[in-house]
């Protein structure tokens, strides 16, 4: 059993923490769901975002399922293409809205909502199987930093999924 230990108030420093620590959460267990329902739990006790967790890619119904997540219900199923995560799914790279309320085609699965990050998941081949996505209930919450570290956290995911 893993405990998180987190110090820093900085976000950039907090990434720091807890990446090496979601990495040896994640090295020894081959299966992905559990990883992902523990790396959703790490990013909302780290973080304490609205709604943090992962949609799976369904390539043959060409859409998103919902998957392990932490905070208020969730949108299940998501067309590829639709709203932030489908976005992000179709042009296969990271979105960061800061505003949800302005985005074109943005999926209220929360009024709280007001901003979103989206960023995509491959396996060790480079085939998309999932999307992180995170949501805040304050605007503008999101920025580079985030979008760095969960890019890396992404390629960790990667590395240990065939």
């Amino acid at each position: 059993m893993h405990e998180l230990h987190v110090e820093s108030t900085d976000k950039a420093e907090i990434y720091k923490e807890i990446l090496p620590q979601i990495e040896c959460l994640i090295q020894d267990e081959t299966d992905l769901i559990a990883n992902l329902a523990n790396i959703a739990a790490v990013l909302k006790a780290a973080f304490g975002w609205l709604w943090v967790g992962f949609y799976l890619v369904d390539a043959e119904k060409r859409e998103l399922v919902l998957g392990p997540f932490q905070g208020p219900l969730a949108c299940t199923r998501i067309p590829f293409g639709r709203g932030v995560c489908g976005q992000a799914w179709a042009r296969e790279e990271t979105i960061v809205v800061e505003d949800v309320n302005l985005h074109p085609d943005h999926i209220a699965c929360s009024s709280l909502s007001q901003s979103e990050i989206v960023v995509p998941v491959r396996n060790r081949s480079g085939q998309l199987i999932a999307v992180l996505d995170a949501d805040a209930e304050t605007t503008a919450c999101y920025d580079g930093t985030d979008e760095y570290y969960l890019n890396k956290l992404a390629e960790m995911i990667a590395a240990n999924q065939a």
